[in-house]
């Protein structure tokens, strides 16, 4: 017997629990329901220190003593009401007071432990302030602002604003939203090198040590050269770790050194204010002030990730000591933002005493100013102050337990061991279990569907053959084609009669698909020469939204129409024509993945995106509220499989519906044992009770595919349709 104390947060409630752990968790769970009225079965115990989910095999002797409890039904009602729980920002007093006292003790102990500054901190910044000054030469800058989709990242970053409802964004917010895009491209563009292949041959290489760098090597800051064997041909790979910036552009691979280096380059090419970061227990990464945020901001091209400080001690599990930011105006130490353990780092501290360390690093900074005028001075000596402040913040305020941060997943598996930083889980990331209420942008969405309709109903009027139908699809879907490939702002693109098929459809059926161009917003025009003219005749950003949105749907319809035999006026009904989709409500979930796998992914009506819970796949819910309260009858509902693991496919659900706000629930229909057999299949339900009114549904996804094989739940989309007369 091994009994145990657990400590069980459940809404604003916590129980101590003593526990007997041989008992195992089911019977642990009935505990739980005597203390909390939630039945065992729509239970969900999560870890408050890891977010792991306590399932049934569990070890309950080996899990944290810190759990929170959630139920399937009672926790998304509450927060559905409250959009989010209110959460305990600062430390309390007792805790603030045990970590100063900590922090006292660390620093009488590096009294001691602490090395006689023999000038070892400043050996190893210096080098890197001579770095920094190679990301101001406009020469590097040009270079690497030409190798960059500047069109393409613009576009993204406009319809990423869009997708949270803003459509005309600030500057600050625009400049944001490019940053996140340019790190996203280049975490895409850049490779990481383990071993690189065989120059000659390209099979795979083994590490024979160090050369003697070549002088073209080291005219690009290469003082370092590594050499591999080919496994196969014995030949000689070389690969210099060059330094320089310039020569990196070209390259376009390395480790972190190599990675952060280049990013940081293009981060000053477009302007940002940036720090190249020195982790010395051997990463690299950067620092951008966002004049969004009001604040310097963390960016790991290696990871993709950003503004997550945490991600080195939570996520991979790293022992830190300094951490120093080197910009062009000076030089800084910022490790109390990547740590909630001060106290901790303190006692690793030991190259040479805090107030020694603040010395070298103030003079390295007077050094870097020493041009600079006087009002900028005042400028960067109040930005100085503004950031002391935020740091010595950061530390009072308590660690997100929501928030589960990925161990590190660049470098080969064996490599990240080798270094603790693996993290807790194989498939860890990115994710948060309390999640905010998100609004749904995705009205184009609906009326790109109801767009369809007289699409169809001409093409009944005129008897068009099955395979003439999916013939005009086809052409309507080349001429998208061309408008996608032409510049977002000014999109463009013509077409002339060049057979039957072109011909009716230029002169018979194009104004059937007004209405769709409209939802595109985009329009057409007939010359007197029988040429149509397409172009942008709204807003750009909308027409980028809603572009990938059109294409899905035509591949779907094509794919609909290829079953049929004919097309009559019976065809046009649901699920060929679509209509009545509910849209720009309000979606809540019990989890999601960030940044590209939250809840209104679920909605936004592309292949191009999922919703994924990390921890959905023995219990997970989302609740989608009607905008403004509204009250309608559900018809049908359509779920789509994403893109991969079909492991991770929803199995087993029931679907409820309320009209109080989620006071009661009403169940509308329930599916067991489904399956999807293709990536991106869509599933129709249609729903049996007629007169039932609801102003919010409510999904309970019970199991996944293969649970025994994943912990993760996902979703390619989800589209509800009303009931109309």
């Amino acid at each position: 017997m091994v009994a145990r104390r657990f400590s069980v947060s459940y809404n604003d409630s916590n129980f101590d629990v003593e526990y007997d752990t041989s008992d195992g968790v089911e019977v642990f769970r009935f505990q739980l329901f005597s203390l909390t009225s939630i039945p065992p079965e729509e239970q969900k115990i999560i870890g408050g220190n890891d977010d792991r989910v306590v399932s049934d095999d569990s070890d309950l002797i080996s899990i944290t003593d810190q759990l929170r409890l959630v139920s399937i039904n009672e926790e998304p009602k509450a927060l559905i009401h409250n959009a989010q729980s209110s959460v305990e920002l600062t430390i309390s007093d007792e805790e603030l007071a045990r970590m100063l006292q900590a922090e006292e003790e660390a620093l009488l102990l590096q009294q001691y432990v602490a090395r006689q500054d023999n000038g070892e901190m400043e050996q190893r910044i210096r080098p890197y302030i001579k770095q920094v000054l190679l990301y101001e030469d406009p020469t590097r800058q040009e270079a690497a602002r030409e190798t960059v989709p500047l069109s393409e990242l613009e576009e993204k970053a406009l319809v990423a604003l869009a997708k949270e409802g803003s459509f005309s964004p600030t500057k600050d917010e625009r400049d944001h939203a490019f940053l996140l895009q340019l790190l996203f491209w280049f975490k895409r563009s850049f490779s990481w090198v383990h071993a690189p292949p065989c120059d000659s041959c390209g099979n795979e290489t083994i590490n024979q040590g160090m050369g003697v760098p070549f002088p073209s090597e080291t005219q690009y800051g290469a003082s370092r050269v590594e050499l591999y064997c080919c496994k196969v041909c014995a030949r000689i790979t070389r690969f210099p770790r060059y330094n320089d910036p310039l020569k990196l552009l070209e390259t376009k691979r390395g480790r972190c050194g190599e990675w952060a280096n280049c990013f940081t380059l293009y981060c000053r090419a477009f302007g940002y204010e940036s720090r190249l970061i020195l982790d010395f227990t051997d990463h690299v990464w950067t620092e951008c002030f966002s004049i969004h945020l009001g604040r310097w901001m963390h960016l790991d091209p290696c990871e993709g990730i950003y503004d997550n400080p945490l991600l080195y001690e939570k996520g991979w599990g790293k022992k830190l000591n300094y951490v120093i930011a080197i910009a062009r105006d000076g030089v800084y130490d910022v490790t109390k933002r990547y740590t909630r353990k001060w106290h901790e780092v303190l006692s690793r501290r030991s190259i040479t005493t805090e107030s020694t360390l603040s010395s070298i690093l103030a003079n390295l900074r007077k050094e870097c100013r020493k041009h600079l005028a006087s009002e900028l001075l005042s400028v960067l000596e109040e930005r100085d102050r503004n950031e002391i402040e935020i740091l010595e913040r950061n530390l009072l305020v308590k660690e997100d337990t929501s928030i589960s941060l990925p161990g590190r997943r660049s470098g080969n598996k064996e490599w990240r061991i080798s270094r603790s930083e693996y993290g807790s889980r194989e498939n860890d990331s990115l994710s948060t279990s309390i999640c905010p209420v998100r609004i749904c942008v995705d009205e184009h969405v609906t009326q790109i569907y109801d767009a369809l309709c007289p699409v169809f109903s001409k093409i009944v009027a005129d008897s068009l053959s099955v395979s003439r139908a999916v013939d005009v699809l086809e052409i309507f879907k080349n001429i998208l084609t061309d408008l996608k490939n032409s510049p977002f702002t000014s999109r463009r693109t013509s077409m002339k009669s060049t057979s039957d098929v072109t011909g009716l459809f230029v002169l018979n059926l194009f104004p059937s698909f007004d209405q769709l161009l409209n939802a595109l917003q985009l329009k057409h025009e007939l010359d007197s020469n029988g040429i149509v003219h397409v172009h942008l005749a709204g807003d750009p950003v909308k027409s980028s939204l809603a572009l990938p949105v059109a294409f899905d749907v035509l591949d779907d319809t094509i794919h609909r129409l290829n079953q049929c035999s004919t097309i009559s006026k019976d065809s046009l009904s649901f699920p060929l024509l679509r209509l009545h989709r509910i849209h720009s409500g309000l979606v809540l979930a019990s989890g999601e993945e960030l940044p590209f796998g939250i809840a209104t992914s679920a909605f936004d009506g592309t292949r191009l995106s999922k919703w994924e819970e990390p921890n959905g796949a023995k219990g997970g819910w989302m609740i989608y509220q009607l905008a403004d309260n509204q009250m309608c009858e559900l018809a049908a509902y359509e779920l789509m499989s994403a893109n991969d693991a079909p492991e991770r496919d929803p199995m087993d659900w029931v679907l409820e519906g309320t009209d109080d706000g989620g006071s009661n629930w009403l169940v509308l229909d329930k599916q067991t044992s489904q399956k999807f057999d293709a990536r991106f299949q869509r599933n129709t339900y249609k729903i049996e009770s007629k007169g039932v009114q609801s102003n919010a549904f409510r999904f309970r996804f019970l199991a996944v595919r293969d649970g025994e094989s994943t912990s993760r739940l996902q979703i390619g989309s989800i589209d509800l349709y009303k009931r109309e007369n």
